[in-house]
């Protein structure tokens, strides 16, 4: 699990852990330059083995790579952001 493969799958704008996201997955909507990210979900037995942390730095990595602005609406992604703050240019509103 430390090394399960996140896959962007941007026909239902989430990114994937594991097989079809067996293991996790971030969703996000886009409109006007803004990714808000709205849930982060990694199943039990994945769990503390970073599955949320690289599916965070797929998301961020791909918002930053596109020039998108973010809003973090999920609790997961926010404290992730709070956390690195490399990642703190990205936010223009969090809840």
């Amino acid at each position: 699990m430390d090394d399960a493969e996140v896959r962007h799958n941007q026909t239902q704008h989430r990114f994937e852990a594991g097989p079809n996201g067996a293991l996790g997955v971030a969703t996000y909507g886009l409109r006007d330059g803004v990714m808000t990210l709205v849930h982060t979900e990694v199943a039990a037995d994945a769990r503390g083995h970073g599955v949320g942390d690289r599916l965070a730095v797929a998301a961020l990595g791909y918002a930053r790579a596109s020039h998108y602005r973010v809003i973090p609406r999920c609790r997961f992604m926010a404290t992730y952001i709070a956390r690195h703050p490399e990642h703190q240019d990205l936010v223009i509103a969090s809840t």
